[in-house]
């Protein structure tokens, strides 16, 4: 199948008619039909049937359907890069930042930044394996995670570095317990909550939760930390954050003992690390996050 034929068949799957495909690619209707033919004959099977003047998927098709799609995406991602490489530069600094961080970070980094920049910002939340995706196709100019990820064309650029923290309800400690660490054997057949199995922190995590015995209660799952302090808040049990989850947070808490650190990345494009706009903004993040940051030590 020709490029054209993908085209063709993904819009015809999409709309189940050749008129609502023409449309779809604002072509004419006697163009779809002739490359659905031309297709067909290449192939050497059919692709649609016509069933009470509908156009139904053959078997051949559905089992084509998910290879095409594949190849339909790719075809997408290498539009989209060529439309950003067309793009003149003087555009805004693209941003994007884990949820975890969004709430605290941004409405303090955006302000300073407009203080010290003439040059617009666009800001959006995506998680790690989405911000390299939208880095490498130039969607976006820089990234900030704490999770770690190896790409030949992106450079991670460490930040800052904190140290695990255990939070808990208000009033569930004294006084005096919220003056020391929290150790790690204290966990033991506690009720916590836990992390998804995708995420970083939780294979961290469970080599050292599963040694310990009792081992904790983990009966509800999330997939970000700020659900995590919700339940928490709420009196579901303990939770392990980073510290950077905690930036504004009223919920107290306690460095973990032994003590786990975890850094603060700036991702970005190799070639284009250096840009000025992108050493102003990791500046004023910078300034942000580290009073904050110490202030949970």
């Amino acid at each position: 199948m020709r490029l054209r034929h993908i085209e063709i068949f993904q819009a015809i799957m999409q709309t189940g008619s050749v008129s609502g495909a023409a449309q779809l690619l604002h072509i004419s209707q006697p163009a779809v039909t002739k490359a659905l033919q031309h297709a067909e004959l290449q192939l050497g099977f059919a692709l649609f049937q016509r069933v009470k003047g509908k156009l139904v998927a053959t078997e051949e098709a559905k089992t084509l359907e998910p290879e095409v799609a594949q190849v339909f995406e790719a075809l997408r991602r290498v539009q989209q890069l060529a439309q950003n490489l067309r793009q003149p530069l003087e555009r805004p600094l693209r941003l994007l930042v884990i949820p975890t961080l969004a709430q605290y970070l941004l409405p303090q980094v955006v302000p300073l930044w407009h203080q010290r920049s003439r040059q617009p910002l666009s800001i959006a939340t995506q998680h790690s394996r989405e911000i390299v995706q939208k880095l490498v196709l130039q969607e976006a100019d820089i990234g900030i995670t704490f999770h770690p990820v190896a790409h030949p064309n992106l450079l991670m650029k460490p930040l800052l570095q904190g140290t695990l923290r255990v939070i808990a309800s208000p009033g569930q400690w004294t006084e005096q317990e919220l003056q020391q660490p929290c150790s790690l054997a204290s966990l033991a057949g506690q009720k916590l909550i836990g992390f998804d199995s995708h995420d970083p922190m939780s294979g961290l995590l469970n080599s050292h939760l599963q040694q310990l015995q009792p081992p904790p209660q983990i009966q509800t799952r999330v997939q970000n930390y700020q659900l995590a302090c919700a339940l928490v808040e709420a009196g579901q049990g303990l939770a392990i954050v980073d510290p950077f989850t905690l930036m504004g947070s009223p919920l107290p808490s306690r460095a973990l003992e032994p003590r786990i650190s975890i850094t603060l990345y700036a991702m970005s494009r190799a070639e284009e690390a250096d840009q000025p706009g992108m050493q102003l903004l990791l500046e004023c993040l910078t300034r942000v996050v580290k009073p904050a940051l110490a202030s949970t030590l």
